[in-house]
């Protein structure tokens, strides 16, 4: 089987060639996931980071962000592997809008080898993706957060479920809020789903981090459905979240 497995790789990628996340052209050499000088593209989440939200500190001994410190978070922790910069904000875009899907596989597994151990020394009894609302969904084809959430999940052996949390309405956009009406915003638009019995500790997973306030509400509806702990796991995070 393994090597019936690896022949069909082979031959899908002879045929498919991979395309790299950042810049889209063929990765080469063949068979990695990105171009090794795009990697210099992407900017590292560096220590120190927020004990929160997992966003970059830029110097002094804060623990928390600015923005953590002002207003508390219901989830303990969010792992967050890249600074949103120009290159993070294309492949991102790449992803969602031109079902650039495969370039997870590079992001779920990055995410994997750089917080697969943290991760699950937290036991998490389940990913949850956070959803998107059934008209993206239906023009877009898929959820990005799920897709990641199933790559992570398979590579850790965590099951992923997607029915925890709906959306329910759209939203007006963030940009145009302030943190508080960002938070009312979303409130209104997620609504609890269902969890099995003992579900303890969830981590949601997203695409981007900017606000936190996505990550908020739904980690204020999870907590009211019995969950215990609440974390967050998510590719890119704004500077200035």
């Amino acid at each position: 089987m393994n090597g019936q497995h690896t022949f069909k790789e082979a031959f899908t990628a002879l045929v498919f060639p991979r395309r790299c996340p950042v810049c889209g052209g063929i990765v080469l050499p063949r068979g990695g996931l990105i171009c090794p000088e795009c990697v210099k593209k992407l900017s590292l989440v560096c220590q120190p980071v927020c004990l929160t939200c997992g966003k970059q500190i830029e110097g002094g001994q804060a623990e928390y962000c600015g923005d953590c410190m002002r207003h508390p978070k219901s989830f303990k922790h969010n792992f967050a592997l890249l600074n949103y910069n120009d290159a993070a904000r294309h492949s991102m875009a790449a992803i969602k809008y031109k079902n650039k899907r495969e370039y997870l596989d590079f992001y779920g597994r990055a995410v994997c080898r750089r917080f697969g151990r943290r991760i699950l020394r937290v036991h998490p009894d389940f990913l949850v993706p956070v959803p998107v609302h059934p008209s993206r969904m239906r023009s877009r084809g898929y959820n990005q957060a799920q897709l990641l959430a199933e790559r992570v999940g398979e590579e850790l052996g965590i099951p992923v479920w997607p029915e925890a949390l709906k959306r329910t309405k759209k939203t007006r956009p963030q940009k145009e809020l302030d943190p508080a009406e960002r938070l009312h915003n979303l409130q209104q638009a997620f609504a609890a789903g269902c969890l099995p019995d003992g579900a303890r500790t969830v981590m949601l997973v997203d695409d981007i981090y900017t606000t936190g306030s996505t990550m908020e509400a739904c980690a204020r509806i999870l907590l009211t459905m019995g969950v215990e702990e609440v974390y967050g796991l998510t590719i890119c995070i704004g500077r200035g979240a």
